[in-house]
């Protein structure tokens, strides 16, 4: 049922030999394991319609009953959406998921699919109707505004997709331990540079784990408290490969966007 069509976007950056690459379908997260099933229940996929079949393409956060929020990159696309939620495997039917189609698409303003490393890349969706909270589906937690994580302070990354560059697709929700790497290491010149602004969070980096330029618009889960909230947003990641070393995987603050979140809904 995947679509085996690999969508990627070169940018223009500070440093003219940094390239940027974001890959919306099949999505991956490298270096990781299976999850337990619906261990994360705010996990989503996000997928679209094409020649009479549904194509999982990237991952979403579910914060309201109707609202799921994503990449904007995601949504460029002029194609019908829908999200699954209580999934665990896209491949088979587990008897948890529900469906919901579309409604509505609201994209930062400042978007430019063109300059990714701009930032802005965030989307939040209304759905034609409200999801079951169960024990299945659950709303995740945000942040609270501005909040900024400390260097290695341990997340986890998650979604669907290959598990490593060129790897086999796995089936079942991935996750991965990822540490946040602070702002001044990311955007030092040996790092990601100035392509990395403070808007954005990055984490990974050591050449073993990722989330591999994908698992795009899916959630980085930081433990605040004793509690997961989503502080990340899958944006992009190094086009020259998966896990790759002072390469960590970038991923919109969701932290820099409360205001216009709360303005979306």
């Amino acid at each position: 049922m995947f679509q085996l069509l690999l969508l990627a976007a070169l940018v223009l950056c500070g440093r003219c030999d940094e390239d940027i690459g974001f890959i919306e379908d099949n999505g991956r997260v490298v270096g990781g394991i299976n999850a337990a099933k619906n261990s994360w229940p705010w996990q989503v996929s996000l997928q679209y319609l094409s020649s009479g079949y549904w194509y999982h393409t990237c991952g979403a956060s579910l914060i309201r009953a109707n609202r799921v929020l994503t990449a904007a990159h995601c949504v460029d696309r002029s194609v019908s959406f829908r999200v699954v939620l209580g999934d665990h495997n896209i491949n088979a039917n587990d008897g948890t998921e529900q469906y919901i189609s579309v409604s509505r698409i609201i994209k930062h303003a400042n978007w430019n699919t063109n300059n990714i490393a701009a930032g802005y890349d965030i989307a939040v969706l209304h759905l034609a109707s409200s999801a079951t909270l169960n024990n299945y589906v659950r709303l995740a937690q945000l942040p609270a505004d501005g909040v900024v994580l400390a260097n290695n302070h341990g997340c986890v990354v998650t979604g669907w997709g290959r598990t490593s560059t060129g790897g086999s697709l796995a089936a079942i929700l991935q996750q991965a331990p990822l540490s946040v790497v602070a702002h001044s290491t990311c955007s030092s010149s040996s790092w990601w540079g100035s392509s990395v602004k403070t808007t954005m969070v990055c984490a990974g980096g050591d050449g073993v784990r990722s989330s591999c330029n994908g698992d795009s618009g899916g959630p980085l889960n930081c433990a605040v408290n004793g509690v997961y909230q989503v502080h990340g947003i899958v944006s992009f990641g190094s086009a020259s490969g998966c896990n790759i070393s002072r390469k960590p995987s970038v991923f919109t603050r969701v932290s820099a966007y409360i205001a216009w979140i709360n303005n979306a809904l």
